[in-house]
This record gives C-alpha cells, sequence and structure tokens, in this order.
C-alpha cells in the first residue's frame, strides 16, 4: 500500500495528533515500513504449526491444602485494643 503526505495528514488528524509539516516524510516512511512488515507477516506460510499458548511449557507444582501454620487467631486479637467475636472493633469513621 502506497503513503503519501495526504493520507499521514489523515491518519494524524484521526488519531489527534500534531505531525509538523517537516515531519511528514519521516511519519510517511515509518507507516509504510510498518505496512510492509505486515505485508511480510501475512505472507508468511503458517500451515501446519501448531498454535502456542505460551512459548514455554510449564507445569504448576501442585501442593496438599494442608494448613503448615498453627491458628494464632486468638492470639493476635488478644493484641487489638477491642474485639468482640473473633473481629477487631473498630471506631466508626464515616457518619
Amino acid at each position: 500500500m502506497s503513503i503519501d503526505s495526504a493520507t499521514v495528514r489523515h491518519i494524524a488528524r484521526l488519531a489527534r495528533l500534531a505531525v509538523a509539516e517537516t515531519e511528514l516524510e519521516s511519519v510517511r516512511s515509518d507507516l509504510a515500513r510498518v505496512l510492509h512488515l505486515f505485508d511480510d507477516l501475512a505472507a508468511a506460510n503458517v500451515d501446519n504449526l501448531n498454535p502456542l499458548a505460551h512459548p514455554h511449557d510449564q507445569v504448576l507444582g501442585l501442593r496438599d491444602d494442608v494448613a503448615d501454620q498453627p491458628d494464632r487467631s486468638e492470639e493476635l486479637l488478644a493484641l487489638a485494643p477491642a474485639a468482640q467475636g473473633g473481629y477487631y472493633l473498630v471506631p466508626k469513621v464515616i457518619e
């Protein structure tokens, strides 16, 4: 696809970008290279390729769901200034 200065101005206006007249040629060249890259990617032969969900074959190590720390809730509640029914009591901050 050929890109001219008018196309660059139009794309810049749609993208709400300010492109100075002195930068038009540089932006046009960059856009042309990007489109050429997409053309190359579209032409790549991807037949007989399996899709990859992740580039590495990773397996999550599972462990048994067992508590490995003792229950210290009563001990920690005893440190609070006020507690009731297993909950910390805090002052009301919202009216």
